[in-house]
This record gives structure tokens, C-alpha cells and sequence, in this order.
């Protein structure tokens, strides 16, 4: 890897039409920077480090992807028919019988039930096949150098691809992600992947990429580290009778009022609760009315996965449907 480096970084050097259009970063201020804290804090090769900025290219469609204004938020009736279809269903067992052995040991060793596991995957990436096609450094360089108003976390996403590309002995110039870097079939941003990839069939090798044992095992650790409780419901529907306070929807994501209080304000589970457990109350348009329902800790926990109510709801669907028989 490290002659590939070399040669790249010569070619670059000596290419006039490179330096011309100044379309990478082998003199960015910034990048110049960053290898100097790399070289002087971390021991990083120099050399190394401009081949890659010399061939990190700044990408346009990613700084107009990033800074295009966000889609408005489509009510739950319409968002759950971009996830809850049933080519995705059957995709999902699909992916469930075909990795049903990596599955079981993972929620042997972590509590997560496989189903959960699928579906982060089958919602993120459709089961791997949608992963992005950007090239890493390109999506993360340009934005920790020319996007000044989220610079200093891509900079810092930037720095933790570095150092798992050179642990794990990857080519820093061949990785794809999504226009902002996330990797992989569970979407990991690279601070993630430092945090909670695993090499889960053992060989020497973390890759969420192209191995989807060590993408189911990084997923379920993932929801194990961030606190799931293995064999407790994530969340049950509700009913209302019109008096809770609008505002105990709009609490946040986080569980801080108890079951109790929600019975005592009108809000009553389906599913028996234990009436101390914490909660949190969300209703979802349905289109023809609200849906109700009572979030519960492991709920919580899909959400720390995306800091989405609908699309945690979408993600536990799915697992329901993927966990039960199919229809003959």
C-alpha cells in the first residue's frame, strides 16, 4: 500500500493539470495541518498521508447534498411506505436464512435479537446492496475542509478513518461510503467504526464493507454497548382518551416520565407494563386519524442508532414482520 502511496502522490505532484484545477488537497492549508498534528502526535508516515490528500478530490455533489435544505418531514403514513414494503420483508428473510448461524451467535453474546440486527441493515442499506459510492476520503475531506459550518466534526471523522484505515491495513483511497462517510451495510461513521466495529468471524480484520459477519456483529454491539436489555419489549400501543397534555408529546426521545403517569393522564398500554418502567409518548398521523404509543428503554436505544422516533418505529416494524412465520 505504502509504494501505491508514493507513486500516487509523485503522479500528482508532477501533473500540472492536477495543480491547475486544484481539485484535491495536497496543499490545503487544512490538510496541511492535519498531517502535521498526524505526523507529530500519532507518528504517522508523511509521506503516506500526502499521497492520500494529494489524491483526496473535493466534491461539488457532495457540498450540494449537505447543504441542500432538508426535506420536509413526511408524516408517518407516507414515511413507513418507504421502509415497511414487502420486497423489503422478504428480502430480510432472506438475509435471515442466509446468515441465520453469524445471527444466533450474536444474539447469543449480545441480547439483540437478530431481527433487530436485519433490520438496521435492511433500513440503512437494504441489506447491503445501497452502501454509497463516494469515495471516503473524498466525502470526508471535502467536508472537513470546505464546509466550514460542520468542519470541525468532519475533521474529526476524518482523522478516525485515518486511523482505522491504517490499523486494519485498508487502502485509504478505495473506501466508499455515503456522501457525508458513512461505511458499511450498518452505515457507521468512521468515529463509530473506531468505537464499535468488531471483527466478529475473527480473521484478523474488522471490514463492515464487503463481510457481513463483522457487519451483523457490529451492529449488535453496537445496540449492546449503547445499552440494549436483552428479552424487554421496546414499545407498545396505546390508547387515548384525549386528555394527555400535547406537550407530553414533544418530550424528547429519552424515557422520563413513568408508565403510571401516562395511565393516571389517559394514555393506557396494550401491552401490560410495569407501571414504574420509564416511557416516552409519541403519536404518528396515520392519515386518517393518530396512532399512540409508549417508547420504552430498548426503543430509546434504536433511537441512539438515528435520533428519529418514525424511523425507529420503522426499524421495530420490520423486525416484527421479519420475525414472524411468513405467509404460505
Amino acid at each position: 500500500m505504502l509504494r501505491k502511496l508514493r507513486l500516487a502522490l509523485a503522479a500528482a505532484l508532477l501533473s500540472p493539470a492536477v495543480a491547475m484545477a486544484a481539485t484535491n488537497y495536497a496543499a490545503h492549508p487544512e490538510a496541511l495541518a492535519l498531517i502535521d498534528e498526524l505526523v507529530t502526535e500519532q507518528g504517522y508516515d508523511r509521506a503516506q498521508l500526502q499521497a492520500v490528500f494529494a489524491n483526496a478530490e473535493r466534491q461539488e455533489k457532495i457540498l450540494e447534498a449537505i447543504s441542500r435544505p432538508a426535506e420536509k418531514v413526511k408524516p408517518w403514513y407516507e414515511y413507513r411506505q418507504i421502509f415497511l414494503t414487502e420486497k423489503r420483508e422478504q428480502q430480510g428473510r432472506e438475509f435471515l436464512a442466509l446468515h441465520r448461524e453469524t445471527l444466533d451467535r450474536a444474539e447469543r453474546e449480545t441480547g439483540v435479537p437478530a431481527e433487530i440486527i436485519v433490520a438496521i441493515i435492511g433500513v440503512e442499506t437494504y441489506y447491503g446492496r445501497i452502501t454509497g459510492n463516494y469515495r471516503v476520503i473524498d466525502a470526508l475531506s471535502t467536508l472537513a475542509f470546505d464546509y466550514p459550518r460542520r468542519s470541525t466534526f468532519f475533521r474529526k471523522e476524518l482523522k478516525n478513518y485515518l486511523q482505522l484505515t491504517h490499523e486494519q491495513g485498508f487502502d485509504p483511497l478505495s473506501m466508499t461510503g455515503s456522501y457525508a462517510g458513512a461505511m458499511g451495510y450498518g452505515q457507521f461513521m468512521p468515529s463509530s467504526y473506531c468505537a464499535y466495529a468488531v471483527d466478529f468471524d475473527q480473521d484478523g480484520q474488522t471490514d463492515i464493507w464487503n463481510n457481513p459477519v463483522d457487519a451483523i456483529g457490529s451492529v449488535a454491539n453496537y445496540f449492546k454497548r449503547h445499552g440494549w436489555r436483552a428479552g424487554e419489549s421496546v414499545v407498545s400501543a396505546a390508547r387515548s382518551n384525549g386528555k394527555v397534555p400535547a406537550d407530553w408529546f414533544n418530550d424528547g426521545l429519552k424515557p422520563e416520565r413513568k408508565v403510571a403517569d401516562y395511565v393516571a393522564a389517559g394514555l393506557t398500554p396494550v401491552m401490560a407494563l410495569d407501571p414504574e418502567a420509564q416511557a416516552t409518548a409519541m403519536q404518528f398521523d396515520s392519515g386518517d386519524g393518530f396512532e399512540y404509543w409508549l417508547g420504552l428503554h430498548n426503543f430509546y436505544v434504536i433511537t441512539r442508532y438515528n435520533h428519529s422516533a418514525m424511523y425507529a418505529m420503522s426499524v421495530y416494524q420490520l423486525s416484527q414482520r421479519l420475525a414472524m412465520e411468513p405467509k404460505s
